[in-house]
């Protein structure tokens, strides 16, 4: 289903791409102009689905009894920590239903920031996180990987909290953004549905797919 890769060595870290036909299918739909907000919403849930999958596949697991209506068996079952699911303001709340449509009993936390169009410094404006975040896996959301400063800050945010399990589920990243991530926090895993070629000098994603929050919510 899936297979780890980057365009370099210098990204070769704990990066999973997800190279499913369902995947890179609904991904190339979302990349089209064409796409309509209410079908870009849908594709964004459905890709952070099946990237939630991969991205949960190293949860440790246990063995426990039950009972079937015919007899006493064995079933495996999520252990250890359970789940904080943090989407990053605002583009990350469109991906938030897809993972919890997976794992319904997480909880959720929000960080609200913003790119400084100029510096294209991350610019943080709201934080809201589960109490108890420290006993969590956390997984924070953003569709767009890029420069990497403000998913850099997001997981400075959860740390400082006392998150000791961080993972990134995006839809695509850029090469910079990944190295950013790997140079201050190498022990965060990513998932994406591709890692794209390069950072424009704007500091947008290319070939990318535009700015994933005006698409999601119809603005400009």
């Amino acid at each position: 289903m899936v297979e780890t890769s980057s365009p370099s060595t210098s990204v070769a870290r704990s990066v999973t791409e997800v190279a499913h036909p369902l995947v890179q299918h609904k991904l190339g739909l979302l990349r089209d102009v064409t796409t309509t907000t209410q079908m870009f919403r849908q594709l964004v849930n459905e890709l952070t689905l099946l990237l939630t999958y991969e991205a949960t596949k190293g949860l440790a697991d246990e063995e426990v009894e039950i009972e079937t209506p015919i007899e006493q068996t064995t079933a495996r079952r999520i252990s250890g920590k359970k789940v904080a699911i943090c989407p990053i303001l605002r583009a990350g709340v469109g991906m938030l239903d897809g993972v919890l449509s997976l794992i319904p009993g997480a909880r959720v936390g929000f960080i609200g920031l913003y790119r400084d169009e100029e510096t294209l410094e991350a610019v943080e404006y709201f934080v809201k996180l589960p109490g108890d975040i420290a006993d969590r896996d956390v997984i924070l959301l953003d569709p767009m990987l890029a420069t990497g400063n403000s998913t850099t800050a997001a997981v400075e945010t959860v740390k400082a909290a006392g998150a000791t399990s961080v993972r990134l589920i995006a839809l695509i990243a850029a090469p910079e953004g990944i190295e950013r991530i790997h140079r201050d926090h190498p022990d965060v895993a990513i998932v994406v549905a591709a890692v794209d070629r390069a950072l424009n000098e704007k500091g947008f994603i290319v070939p990318g797919l535009g700015d994933a929050g005006d698409r999601l919510y119809g603005t400009k």
